[in-house]
């Protein structure tokens, strides 16, 4: 079994995104360790890129800030090894094709075995052109992990056949950041990943309330919450893990009632 699927164990999973480097790299280990102190059961962690195309505003100026301050793919890896010696949650990487093409695929997956990371996002490869990846994650033990979005429709069950990890549930089009309400019919999108596969589903893009995490919870496996967590970052600064920590709190205690 993938390590990534320990945290679908123990019921429904939340998982937290936070861009590395936002606004330092201390801030953002203090944030993670909150987050899963708090419940958080598999974290996502974003490495900057200068034009992060999926991401919205909120997401754009946490890697904008994140650059800024020098951080570097190199220096996450560090950053990384060293959380890994209390954080056991699954963690994965979601960055953009050319930060990996640019760092050389072999090497930079040969890191992520190295430190401790499960699977990686990259919500810009096309399906079609998984295979460029594929071989050199399968290599080294990391999950390649799919996106579905509304506009899959058929090839959803395509793509959920060859999931890996889990597979990541777009609730809606264009970019991330919180809606005040998700009109997708998230329950037909899950029926066909079922129908495929038997790894774990999560819902993104779109969550920020702990009614919302519920409800998508109930709809799949799991709910995955990035700008709502970057924002309490871009407002609370090196102050922010301590509001993270009860923000996810409320998230996870909402899932499991």
């Amino acid at each position: 079994m993938s390590n990534i699927q320990k945290a679908f164990e123990h019921g429904k999973a939340f998982i937290a995104f936070l861009t590395c480097g936002d606004p330092d790299l201390p801030t953002t280990a203090a944030a993670v360790r909150a987050a899963v102190e708090n419940g958080a059961d598999l974290i996502e962690l974003g490495i900057p890129f200068s034009d992060p195309t999926a991401e919205g505003p909120v997401i754009q100026g946490a890697n904008v800030r994140a650059l800024k301050g020098g951080v570097t793919t190199d220096k996450i890896f560090a950053f990384v090894r060293e959380l890994r010696r209390d954080v056991k949650v699954p963690m994965v990487f979601m960055t953009y094709a050319n930060v990996v093409f640019s760092y050389g695929a072999g090497r930079f997956l040969s890191a992520c075995r190295d430190i401790g990371i499960d699977g990686l996002i990259l919500p810009d490869l096309p399906y079609e052109e998984k295979e460029e990846f594929q071989p050199v994650c399968s290599q080294y033990g990391v999950d390649l992990i799919s996106l579905v979005a509304p506009t899959s429709e058929n090839r959803i069950a395509m793509i959920a056949k060859e999931a890996e990890g889990f597979l990541y549930i777009v609730s809606s089009l264009g970019v991330t950041g919180t809606r005040s309400e998700i009109r997708t019919d998230i329950a037909s999108m899950v029926g066909i990943v079922r129908q495929n596969t038997k790894i774990p589903c999560a819902v993104g893009f779109g969550i920020s309330t702990p009614e919302q995490a519920k409800n998508m919870a109930d709809l799949s496996d799991g709910a995955i919450v990035g700008s709502a967590i970057v924002r309490l970052l871009e407002k609370y600064g090196r102050e922010a893990p301590e509001h993270i920590g009860r923000y996810v709190k409320s998230m996870k205690d909402a899932m499991k009632s």
